[in-house]
């Protein structure tokens, strides 16, 4: 805004400019007024003076010139001429005074007063209502921005004001103009909490800036930055291996802990945090701990430095206590399991293995990974201790005696035991009879009678089952057991019931491309080709059908029985042949029998007929002969 006031002219200017105004009088024959409208001329005294065009000309121009030429865009100095409720009124020497809010002025300490000389900016000369427009934060703002453009050019650190947060990031006051300090630009360390720094008052450099939008982008992470590389630079050049050092752990990582070295970071790795095993390093560090660290190694050109915090105290395996060699009983907690055995941590940083061949007395397989779990404590036997490579072998079934030592005793052969299913193999079922002893039924001793394709169709995992013991292998550690010889062998008596040639009712049980399994009376089963399951009808017996079945081989050694349903309707069919054949036979011996009684009687009868014609003929022929022709 901006208020209209006619100036005042010195009475040196007063003259000429009305001399000129009287010259027009004169000149149009009516009174010229001054910037007075008010003024009376009627009243005046004074001679009326008369100007040429020419000399009006010149003092107009002399008029103008008690006036600062100024253009819409310029700086310029201003002074406070008054002040209101809510503006200043200010003079640039221009033909009106403009108004600014008070507003503008907040920034200033203590205020402003009358007199006090500003830099403000013409936004425009005249607006639509005529008045001079000005403002002193547009100036502001441009000065901040030659200032700004400069110091991005230059290097300098700016010194800004934080006045408030904003997304992703802070606005900072830097000469007046308002700038943007992305989050990540605040520390070198991640900032999540931007509200603790609005009101500071910080140092920055400005590390971007847009001329279009006159936008800026400051930094105070590259202040940080760069006296941290020259306290790096020294750090580094005063480096050497096996120094200790003191450091702020600044961030914790699955693979190990960053410390802050006061201006330089170096890495601790997991590995080199405890003489002990650790999940992760959060169970021994946190963030912010200040601790000391040995250098283990350093990079000039990389800038990488190893750090160790366990090198600072002893290998527990230097300080191992006698009580610990070969023979003694310790107490360990598992802390690695692999597919060979368990580590078993006895004290931190020392520990052993106990194989899998020295969980149980027993030959059966154990899976570590199901008979340990990490953090379980156990006791165990120490086997072998070699300090020097800093190995121990252990032991949990030295804990107790060797159950294979009396095994002839407690297991003697031909006996019969109870027993648990620990484990079910294609080829076998292994049985647990003690703690430590157990043995394994083959698939083929499992029955008598039925043939398994594996063990788990007759028994599973849990269940007891009865053995009877085989053999005993006391040096392999191994016993060989049978269920089915539990029962006295029913194929020795099955073989008259099952005779060749002898027919039963079976069911088809199993059948593929091959042939079919036929369950059997008395719980046996038999084999049928599938040629041999041709019915009369040429269809081919389905699964679950019953049929008749003829044995066309029983072994008893190998345990097999062979069947046919064919053989059932082509015997039949071969004896209903050889009863027609028989019945042919004897038809013909009748036949031929009645041809010759015919023939004989035919015969006689043929005699008798042969005579009788004769005489027959010779009676005619003589009735011929008596008997003339009559003349």
């Amino acid at each position: 805004m901006s208020i209209n006031i006619n100036k005042q002219l010195n009475a040196e200017e007063q003259e000429p400019i009305a001399a000129g105004a009287a010259e027009a009088t004169a000149t149009k024959n009516e009174p010229v007024q001054t910037a007075h409208d008010d003024f009376d001329w009627s009243r005046d005294k004074r001679n009326v003076v008369s100007y040429t065009s020419e000399e009006k000309k010149k003092y107009d121009t002399v008029y103008d010139n008690t006036f600062k030429q100024i253009n819409d865009g310029e700086m310029i100095q201003a002074t406070i001429e008054s002040l209101t409720k809510t503006d200043a009124v200010v003079n640039i020497g221009f033909k009106s005074d403009g108004l600014i809010s008070l507003n503008e002025f907040r920034d200033i300490p203590g205020g402003i007063k009358v007199g006090d000389v500003i830099e403000v900016m013409v936004v425009e000369k005249e607006d639509r209502d005529g008045n001079l427009n000005l403002s002193r934060k547009s100036a502001r703002i441009a000065r901040a921005w030659e200032r700004i453009v400069e110091v991005n050019k230059t290097g300098e650190i700016v010194t800004g004001l934080v006045t408030s947060k904003t997304k992703g990031g802070l606005i900072v006051d830097v000469f007046g103009m308002e700038t943007f300090l992305p989050g990540s630009q605040i520390d070198v360390k991640p900032v999540t909490d931007y509200d603790q720094f609005v009101g500071k008052t910080m140092e920055f450099k400005v590390v971007k800036i847009n001329e279009t939008i006159k936008n800026a982008v400051v930094s105070h992470k590259a202040l940080i930055e760069s006296d941290i590389e020259a306290q790096r630079a020294e750090i580094i050049g005063k480096l050497e291996k096996g120094q200790v050092l003191e450091g702020t752990i600044k961030n914790i990582t699955d693979f190990g802990a960053f410390l802050d070295l006061g201006g330089l970071d170096g890495l601790l790795y997991i590995t080199d945090i405890s003489w002990g095993r650790i999940n992760h390093p959060s169970e021994v560090l946190k963030l912010d701990q200040k601790i000391n660290v040995v250098v283990l190694d350093f990079d000039d050109d990389k800038k990488r430095i190893s750090l160790g915090l366990k090198q600072l105290t002893p290998h527990p395996w230097d300080t191992l206590t006698a009580n610990i060699n070969e023979g003694s009983i310790v107490k360990g907690k598992v802390v690695n399991i692999e597919d060979y055995g368990a580590f078993l941590e006895i004290t931190p940083g020392v520990e052993g293995l106990v194989h899998v061949s020295e969980i149980t007395w027993a030959n059966t397989p154990i899976n570590a990974k199901e008979f340990f779990k990490l953090g379980d404590e156990h006791e165990a036997k120490v086997v072998t201790l070699d300090k020097e490579t800093r190995k121990m072998s252990l032991s949990i079934k030295q804990l107790t005696e060797d159950p294979w030592s009396t095994i002839e005793t407690r297991f003697p052969q031909d006996s019969r035991h109870k027993g648990i299913v620990k484990n079910i193999t294609p080829y076998g079922v292994f049985v647990e009879l003690a703690t430590g002893i157990g043995g394994m039924i083959h698939i083929s001793d499992l029955s008598w009678l039925k043939r398994f394709n594996n063990p788990n169709e007759y028994t599973k995992v849990g269940n007891e089952i009865e053995i009877v013991i085989l053999s005993i292998d006391k040096e392999g550690r191994k016993l060989q057991l049978g269920h089915k010889q539990i029962e006295e062998d029913p194929w020795n008596s099955l073989e008259t019931v099952f005779a060749v040639g002898s027919v039963h009712e079976g069911t088809v049980v199993k059948k593929d491309d091959k042939g079919a399994v036929v369950q059997l009376p008395y719980g046996l089963e038999g084999y049928a080709p599938a040629r041999h399951l041709v019915k009369q009808d040429e269809k081919v017996i389905g699964a679950d059908e019953v049929a008749q079945f003829v044995v066309i081989e029983f072994d008893r050694n190998d345990k097999r029985i062979l069947l046919s349903h064919t053989r059932m309707w082509e015997q039949e069919k071969e004896e209903e042949k050889q009863v027609q054949l028989k019945e042919k036979k004897a038809d013909a011996e009748q036949t031929k029998k009645a041809v010759k009684n015919i023939q004989s009687k035919v015969e006689k009868s043929t005699l008798g007929d042969l005579s009788a014609l004769a005489d027959l003929k010779a009676k005619m022929d003589g009735e011929a002969a008596n008997e003339e022709p009559k003349a």
